[in-house]
């Protein structure tokens, strides 16, 4: 709970309701989208996870 994950864009998930994020391991999984709420980052901010 309020954490900040990386989207991994996968429409063969969406189509199934789920999302792949990186968790804290550095590994991808999916989710159910309802674990999740997305956020807008401001740009100076993205520049930090990457």
């Amino acid at each position: 709970m309020r954490k900040i994950y990386q989207l991994i864009p996968d429409n063969r998930a969406a189509k199934h309701q789920f999302i792949r994020v990186i968790d804290e391991s550095g590994e991808d999984y999916l989710y159910p989208v309802a674990y999740f709420f997305p956020i807008e980052l401001p740009k100076a901010v993205e520049a930090v996870f990457i």
